[in-house]
């Protein structure tokens, strides 16, 4: 039996405004002929199919066109859990119909236990292997909330209660462990010792929701995780591993290779796991230096043989801000057909006289920020010798209850 691991497909994810729709599409049409040419039999999706709760229009009809293509391959079932981008509702408001094309989707945590744990039988009606589907679990799933308990104790909480919902399925592949059948675990988290990149999104306070890869039951045979977008192996553990998204979904994983994980299993045992690199249609490029650099770089970029053609972000280091920076650099890609799109960003060198602020590293727009960086700068500016440590947590606490919200 083949099964083929991928998660954080983030469909509908731009790049700060920019569409992806095209790469996104690319990545599924040759998805669905390595199903096909490789004669998967289960494909497993360990979360954030969407990059928002609410997909676009395009993002919704590139997920259900690929899974009415899969029909036509030898892929018997698909496993799809949620991640901490979906939207449970979303998720699972097809559910009962995609049962019928063999589609099972687990995009909460369900009222029954056991609606997690997916046998996988083949044409004679027999179990083959077991899959405990379990989604990304949010704080109100694990743990109750207890006045005026501490940071050390609420991160205590949320990690004991995310073992024992694992440590729960035991009890339940029981009977499939003694007749020697394979179980897979499926999971949406940060596990510690894990490498993130900057377009991952914190799931969990600090480091509430991290555990360790010893913690997951020894009673599975594989463990198919998703939120990190870097392909790894937990804890050099070799069964439990991130297959990472399967585009570059921000500049920090240019360096990155995009992988989706081929499981083997026979006689009940996993006799292969293969790494396939999934082709890249269009290259993210980072540069970094003085304009005179950048200027040259971007001049002696050769082109490559991607099916798209390259964006760059140029990191300009400067003493003063460069107004017309953006013009500039247009200017001089405009006839460079192989780079489509310049993100511009300015890093100071030193201070002019005039400013003082040192919680200012970039002079940057707004719009470039997220929420918590900008929070971060107030709090540096307000509190320059002050320990604020506390009022980041109650912050990324408000950041996890509105997009659980969402």
């Amino acid at each position: 039996m083949k099964i083929l691991h991928t998660s954080d497909w983030h469909l509908g994810k731009r790049l700060e405004q920019c569409e992806r729709t095209d790469e996104h599409q690319h990545f599924l049409d040759w998805l669905l002929a390595f199903i096909r040419d490789q004669q998967v039999n289960v494909l497993l999706i360990a979360g954030d199919v969407f990059d928002t709760g609410s997909p676009s229009n395009t993002a919704l009809k590139q997920y259900y066109d690929f899974l009415w293509a899969l029909q036509t391959t030898n892929c018997r079932e698909v496993i799809i859990i949620g991640g901490n981008h979906d939207s449970v509702a979303t998720l699972n408001a097809p559910q009962a119909l995609l049962k019928y094309f063999r589609v099972h989707v687990v995009g909460g945590v369900p009222a029954e236990f056991t609606e997690q744990i997916i046998p996988i039988k083949n044409e004679a009606g027999e179990t083959e292997l077991v899959v405990c589907a379990v989604p990304f679990l949010r704080d109100k799933d694990v743990r109750l909330s207890v006045p005026g308990e501490t940071h050390a104790e609420r991160e205590a909480r949320l990690k004991e209660g995310i073992c024992a919902h694992y440590q729960q399925l035991v009890s339940h592949i029981a009977s499939y462990k003694a007749q020697q059948i394979p179980v897979i675990a499926m999971g949406h988290l940060f596990a510690a010792g894990s490498s993130a990149s900057d377009s991952e999104k914190e799931i969990h306070v600090g480091n509430l929701g991290q555990i360790c890869g010893d913690q997951f039951p020894a009673e599975f045979d594989y463990i198919a995780l998703g939120h990190l977008h870097r392909p790894q192996v937990v804890n050099n553990m070799p069964h439990i591993r991130y297959s990472g998204s399967p585009i570059p979904l921000s500049f920090s994983e240019v360096e990155d290779t995009k992988l989706v994980l081929l499981l083997d299993f026979a006689g009940g045992q996993l006799m292969n796991l293969t790494e396939i690199e999934v082709p890249c249609c269009r290259k993210l490029i980072r540069l970094k230096g003085d304009l005179e650099a950048i200027v040259h770089r971007l001049t002696t970029l050769g082109k490559d043989n991607s099916l798209y053609p390259a964006w760059v972000e140029v990191q300009v280091e400067t003493e003063n801000f460069i107004a017309d920076l953006d013009y500039q650099l247009t200017r001089i890609t405009e006839n460079l057909p192989h780079l489509e799109r310049v993100f511009t960003r300015q890093i100071r060198l030193k201070l002019p006289i005039a400013l003082h602020d040192d919680s200012f590293d970039q002079l940057v727009n707004l719009q470039e920020l997220d929420p918590k960086e900008v929070f971060q700068k107030k709090c540096s500016s307000i509190y320059p010798y002050t320990d604020f440590s506390d009022l980041l947590t109650t912050f990324d606490e408000l950041l996890e209850k509105m997009a659980q919200a969402d």
